[in-house]
């Protein structure tokens, strides 16, 4: 009987945001703008950072990761979302839906522990900067990256593979404008405890331990800035952290209430307000953010700009 339920269910109906109809053109409009907005800054950002050797650093290399990891988490979502804004099609094909649903669900993950290894990056470079280059070294950080994709995408599986063998006797309404994981687990007619436990020690593994070093090893930044014997030293050591601090307050506090706060049967205007600022705003400011707050980014596009100017006059 459970076989014949899940196999009845082919695809997906997305109704998010259904109830508002007259929000569809200014969604559809605004989403694409963030959109491209996020492809032309997070490129630019991973340009320059190649074409520059003084970007050639451990900080830049993650930050690297950290753009690519947005354009591809926004380009798993965005794209269809645009299709049901514009056209109308809200359905998507099962297998469709699990896809979306690895994609999106591993590189949030994923961002997750790539901010905490950032973190941790600052943490050596200032709190020991003599270590540093051994610490940090090209290898070390291959690993620590290719780590956080790993264990991102590792969740990501199991978390998605329970919840799509379970039968969902035929309801395939979500109320959600993506193939989002508590969306598509309010669908499922069997019992969900072993899903919810799986998913609430996933958010302590990606979420608050992430989190908890990240606290942690800000901590020790700010006492050893505090330790700067000149005012000079202390902006410096604080200007190479606030970009990344500020994209951690954003990250992490649209993350917890998402995934932290008590649910709801039905999904709630805020909630979809809010997976949009997660989706979107979040990864459309990061390249802002460093490059506003970032004086070696700055020094970087000025030395860009000025050799392309110098060839066009030759």
């Amino acid at each position: 009987m459970k076989t014949e339920n899940f196999s009845a269910v082919t695809e997906f109906f997305l109704v998010g945001l259904s109830r508002y109809p007259e929000l569809r053109l200014s969604l559809f409009m605004l989403c694409l703008i963030m959109y491209l907005i996020i492809l032309l800054g997070n490129s630019l950002l991973i340009i320059i950072s190649v074409l520059d050797s003084c970007l050639h650093s451990p900080m830049y290399f993650f930050l690297g990761n950290l753009s690519f990891l947005d354009i591809c988490y926004t380009s798993s979502f965005v794209p269809p979302m645009l299709i049901i804004f514009r056209a109308g099609k809200k359905s998507i094909s099962f297998l469709g839906c699990a896809l979306q649903m690895v994609i999106s669900l591993g590189l949030g993950c994923t961002e997750c522990v790539l901010l905490a290894v950032m973190a941790y990056d600052r943490y050596v470079a200032i709190c020991n900067p003599l270590r540093y280059p051994i610490i940090m070294n090209r290898v070390r950080n291959v690993h620590m990256a290719a780590w956080s994709w790993i264990t991102g995408y590792m969740i990501s599986l199991v978390q998605t593979t329970m919840a799509m063998v379970l039968p969902f006797c035929g309801n395939n309404v979500i109320d959600h404008l993506t193939c989002e994981l508590l969306a598509v687990l309010k669908l499922i007619c069997s019992d969900i405890t072993i899903n919810v436990l799986i998913m609430r020690v996933g958010g302590i593994v990606i979420l608050i331990i992430p989190l908890l070093s990240i606290f942690i090893s800000y901590v020790f930044i700010l006492s050893a800035i505090l330790r700067l014997n000149t005012a000079e030293g202390r902006k410096k050591a604080f200007s190479t952290c606030s970009a990344h601090l500020t994209v951690v307050i954003l990250f992490y506090g649209s993350a917890l209430f998402m995934y932290m706060k008590p649910k709801s049967k039905d999904t709630k205007i805020s909630d979809e307000i809010i997976m949009l600022f997660y989706g979107i705003v979040t990864p459309m400011l990061n390249p802002i953010i460093y490059s506003l707050r970032n004086k070696d980014v700055k020094e970087a596009v000025k030395k860009i700009l000025s050799r392309h100017q110098h060839l066009l006059k030759k």
